[in-house]
């Protein structure tokens, strides 16, 4: 149930109320009576979301949030490491030629 704020016209009176969403907005202020209360238009308030249907991580400390990012750069320069050591191995290696025999098969089947 969201809590509204009011406040006076008349008075300058201003209270936040409990209501339910479906509950009719108030008129009458309860400070001087008269029925110059507006229900005024508020931020309202920021929703947390708590339970185990939801991240773990959401909500971490600042401390864990930077030891993940060293990490992270650490795993990305390993990457990047294997990666440039595989591309040096695959230039050096030459395809396998066929044998001559597997090419008079070929001829045959042909």
């Amino acid at each position: 149930m969201p809590t509204y704020e009011y406040k006076c016209e008349n008075c300058e009176h201003q209270f936040e109320q409990f209501q339910t969403i479906t509950a009719k907005p108030l008129r009458v202020c309860p400070e001087c009576g008269k029925k110059k209360l507006n229900r005024l238009i508020g931020t309202g308030s920021g929703i947390i979301f708590k339970g185990s249907g939801f991240y773990q991580t959401d909500y971490r400390s600042d401390s864990y949030r930077q030891a993940a990012k060293s990490d992270k750069k650490t795993t990305t320069t390993t990457k990047s490491t294997e990666k440039k050591e595989s591309e040096t191995k695959t230039k050096d290696s030459k395809p396998a030629e066929k044998s001559a025999s597997s090419k008079k098969d070929n001829k045959k089947t042909a």
